[in-house]
């Protein structure tokens, strides 16, 4: 897989780069250096997190080992290289991701493809869990695995080890694997990719990265000599640019006793080329670009304002990462206030001031204009920019941040103990590729704890003026190609930037109620009975206005409480005259303020919690779902409450979203893949307004007083609802909010359920072909759809064969005939409104393959329904299943759907483990019993999306 690793330039969400750096005054911890208590001297190194144990072998190779219990019986392992695609030569374009592959397809140990197979047959997702990518710089191999089976940790380790080193690159896989590559290389073709092919030489300043994309080049793909990828290797896979991270339910002695064995004969090649550390040079001028495509879809500018890079060496440096935090929040905050104005003047905008690449730091704002509005949305863009730079902020604008920042720090602190090993692997893959910093849980909350306090606003205002410059600066303009003619010039821009400038802008008021959310007290309720249900641990309450609710404590975090709940009947209640306004409802709703607030005042009111609730109006039931600590409960249950009796459509909000949704499918149909799956709903649902794109004229049909009715009906009676509640709490902590404001909501005692409004796909198949788009690449879907039988032996059934007919799609259309890079099916059932299956099969190649590819895909569902599965595969799915379930059963998320889901979709509870017995169950016969029953000829229908010029 190729990653841009930290490219700011195509979205403003870089890492922020740190570098650790060592002081004499510190204390030394396993050779790196470690920060002496309560000490705050600016100049001081940040210290290293001392709960990791690292070393580095006499060749070079480091090692990150720590033990964590979170998952128990796992453990993760990355393998990460100093080496990216910035190292390739002119004839090697493409080869150090190309080498990531390689390291799947035959290793010293795992000849041929044997290593995603022993991994499956352990219970390892390929893709999921074991994956790898390619940066510019970075090449990173990840691999999760069981720990508890000595064996399969043992090779888990030989595996790294075959990574490092040792693959065999023999001729005959690396000649099966370009078309695997070829085929990713045109997935990702698009009306992004060639834009980016045009603007990146401009943003990388001329340097090396702007022609060396992980992907490569096709001709270089296609015909590179073997021995050409094997000097790639020989060079760059040794010792001392690699590292391994180990986390998990481990032990750390065996560990370290097994890296020394297995890593220290590793050889460094005699006269191996250095590793340059290659630079993006300021070049102290400003840049501008306009690119366009016919298949773009939106006009997006972008400001991009180049700095050196700040390595956050020092307890100082780190401060001013908080205060960059800090800038970024409070500006990103007003942006979004805009955007809740009834004439908002841009679809999107966001600032950051983060860390982009080749030693360099970026000021990034980027601003998604309405149709032929870009100069008033670059333009309002600019203003706030400029608000900023002339009146700063004001005070209670920065102690909100802080506040928020304080929470966020006080609730990674209370997990510290519940972290998962990726967080942690994560912390130390950035300090060895990147020099981020890795301070351990402790460090890190007292040194953000300390630091907080001492941040002033004039100092970020500062800060701000300081990146926002106006040299080493970028102005992108990427837009559709119709729009080409009036898109403005490097002057024209400038301009509008001078006018800005010269305009008497105010300074920002910055509105704060001080109303309560509700404007009444909820009247109390009692609850007035309960039983256990044993087979899930967890208590059912009734409440005196017959709501129910199903408490499920857990220990599986340390204060997280998650609120989920459901009542029968949707927006299938509305007649089709209603249903735009119906289907808007909880959006509008869930974006506006709620009682006495509006949606700005909710936004200020929220500040500090750790809360979030929103309510939702599905097809078929609607509900309430949210998540809080325990300090946040009286606010999500008031925020409940107020879903309920005190809902809100503000008319800015209103005149807001409609806008912009309008203004957002102006372009829809330049983009091949929207008018592809347009077609097939159309063709699937007969053109039903309920289940194809809304449109401009459908938009305009929203009513907001109807949509807000709407919502209130469907929240008027609480008597059918279902609240599950699960997470770290106590029965009798969580009693009370049951009482004062669940038991309080009104109670109408309506018996309802959704509507079957009868809304099927055709009884018998059929063949579509949509043509559009300018790649040479089609994309195919294959589905087989219609009536089920709904229970939980054809439902495991159908999910096996998923797995297998997954694993079959894969070994031949990719591995054997490399006319793909990623394919599968995926499988999904219904029980209401009536029992219904699909199963689909998905692939994108290129035009001259698709159709050999659709016949190999047929002979591979054929074989399944004459055959069977081997076992195999099928035992591949089981031990998955296993694994997995292993997992899902400490996290509250899955206790919560899944006691939602057996009420709501009226199945008796019983013990997840019951899941692991019918797995049993399952054989080589059933699966092929409901192969047979589902994947019929007359229930496909095929879909095929070519480009514009085939014939």
């Amino acid at each position: 897989m190729q990653k841009f690793v930290k490219s700011a330039a195509l979205a403003f969400l870089g890492t922020m780069l740190f570098q650790s750096a060592e002081a004499s005054s510190l204390e030394k911890n396993n050779g790196i250096y470690v920060m002496p208590k309560d000490s705050l001297s600016l100049e001081k190194a940040l210290p290293f997190d001392n709960e990791v144990k690292t070393g580095t072998l006499p060749n070079g190779f480091q090692y990150f080992i720590r033990k964590n219990v979170e998952p128990k019986n796992r453990v993760t392992m990355y393998l990460a290289f100093k080496v990216g695609s910035i190292l390739e030569t002119e004839s090697q374009l493409g080869l150090a991701h190309f080498l990531e592959h390689m390291n799947f397809n035959g290793l010293k140990h795992f000849p041929k493809n044997e290593l995603v197979n022993y991994l499956q047959r352990a219970g390892v997702r390929f893709g999921g869990d074991l994956n790898a990518y390619t940066g510019f710089d970075q090449t990173v191999y990840q691999l999760p695995i069981a720990s508890d089976d000595p064996e399969l940790l043992k090779n888990g380790l030989q595996v790294m080890r075959d990574w490092a080193q040792d693959a065999l690159l023999t001729s005959e896989e690396i000649d099966k694997e370009r078309g695997v590559i070829l085929e990713e290389m045109r997935g990702g073709r698009g009306a992004h990719q060639r834009m980016r092919d045009q603007y990146f030489p401009m943003v990388f300043n001329g340097s090396r990265y702007a022609n060396r994309l992980p992907i490569g080049t096709e001709p270089i793909v296609s015909n590179f000599p073997y021995e050409e990828l094997r000097k790639f290797h020989r060079d760059w896979y040794r010792p001392d640019l690699q590292s391994l991270i180990v986390v998990g339910d481990i032990d750390e002695a065996y560990i370290e006793k097994e890296i020394k064995r297995l890593f220290s004969d590793m050889r460094t090649t005699p006269n191996a080329p250095k590793r340059e550390v290659y630079k993006v040079d300021l070049l102290n001028k400003n840049q501008f670009m306009v690119v366009t495509d016919p298949e773009m879809t939106a006009t997006v500018a972008q400001i991009m304002i180049k700095h050196p890079e700040m390595k956050a060496k020092t307890i100082g440096d780190y401060r001013q990462l908080l205060m960059r935090s800090v800038y970024g929040q409070m500006l990103n905050a007003r942006l979004g206030e805009l955007l809740q104005s009834a004439n908002t003047p841009f679809l999107r905008a966001h600032v950051s001031i983060s860390g982009f690449l080749g030693g360099l730091d970026m000021y990034g704002a980027t601003v998604m204009a309405k149709p032929n509005e870009l100069e008033k949305g670059f333009k309002s863009l600019v203003r706030e920019l400029e608000r900023i730079k002339k009146h700063g902020f004001t005070k209670t604008e920065f102690d909100r941040v802080i506040t928020s920042i304080q929470k966020s720090n006080e609730t990674s602190y209370t997990e510290r103990d519940k972290k998962t090993s990726g967080e942690y692997v994560d912390r130390y893959l950035n300090y060895y590729l990147e020099g981020q910093p890795a301070m351990s849980n402790e460090d890190s909350y007292q040194l953000t704890k300390k630091l907080l306090p001492t941040l002033t606003l004039k100092e970020v205002e500062d800060l701000g003026r300081k990146y926002y410059a106006d040299i080493n600066r970028d102005i992108l303009i990427m837009a559709p190609e119709k729009d080409k003619n009036s898109l403005p010039n490097e002057s024209q821009v400038n301009k509008w930037i001078s006018e800005v400038e010269s305009e008497a802008i105010a300074a920002y008021e910055d509105k704060v109620s001080d109303l309560p959310l509700l404007s009444k007290q909820p009247q109390k309720g009692s609850i007035v009975s309960s039983k256990e249900l044993a087979e899930v641990k967890a208590k059912e309450l009734t409440l005196s206005n017959g709501v129910k609710v199903v408490l499920k404590p857990t220990t599986f975090k340390n204060d997280q409480i998650l609120i989920s709940s459901y009542s029968p009947g949707g927006i299938s209640l509305y007649g089709d005259n209603d249903y735009f306004s119906a289907s808007y409802a909880s959006s509008l709703v869930n974006t506006s303020g709620l009682g006495q607030l509006n949606s700005v005042e909710l936004t200020k009111y929220m500040t500090g919690k750790n809360v979030s609730v929103s309510a939702y109006i599905g097809e078929l039931n609607e509900g309430i779902s949210g998540q809080s600590d325990k300090e946040g409960l009286k606010t999500a249950f008031e925020l409940i409450y107020a879903f309920f009796t005190e809902p809100r459509i503000d008319e800015d909000v209103f005149q807001s979203i409609i806008a912009r949704s309008i203004s957002s499918m102006a372009n829809q149909e330049n983009d091949p893949n929207f008018v592809f799956q347009r077609d097939m709903l159309k063709r699937l649902y007969n053109g039903s307004i309920r289940r194809t794109p809304i449109t401009e004229a459908n938009l305009k049909k929203v009513d907001k007083n109807r949509a807000l009715s709407i919502f209130k009906d469907r929240f008027a009676d609480a008597s059918d609802f279902t609240f599950v509640i699960t997470g770290s709490f106590t029965e009798e902590e969580i009693k009370p909010y049951l009482e004062d404001y669940l038991a309080a909501l009104p109670n109408l005692k309506r018996n309802e359920k959704g509507k079957d409004l009868g809304l099927y796909e055709p009884k018998k198949g059929f063949k579509h072909t949509t043509k559009k788009g300018k790649e040479e690449k089609v994309s195919v879907i294959l589905s087989y759809i219609g009536d089920y039988k709904y229970n939980d032996m054809e439902n495991i059934n159908m999910q096996a064969l998923e797995s297998v007919l997954t694993l079959r799609l894969l070994e031949r259309l990719r591995e054997e005939e490399g006319g793909v890079y990623g394919t599968g099916a995926n499988v999904s059932y219904s029980k209401f409104p009536k029992n219904r299956y699909s199963v689909e099969i998905a692939f994108g190649t290129a035009v001259d393959k698709y159709q050999s590819l659709i016949k190999s895909a047929f002979e591979e569902i054929e074989k399944i329904k004459k055959n069977g599965p081997t076992q195999e595969d099928l035992d591949k799915f089981k031990i998955e299943q296993e694994r997995q379930m292993e997992l899902i059963v400490k996290e509250n998320s899955f206790w919560s759907r899944y006691i939602l889901d057996g009420y709501q979709l009226q199945k008796p509870l019983r013990e997840p483990n019951k899941y692991l017995e019918d797995l049993k169950k399952v054989t080589s016969k059933s699966v092929q019993k409901v192969a047979n029953k589902y994947l019929k000829e007359n229930s496909l229908f095929e879909f095929i999306l070519l480009p514009d010029n085939v014939k």
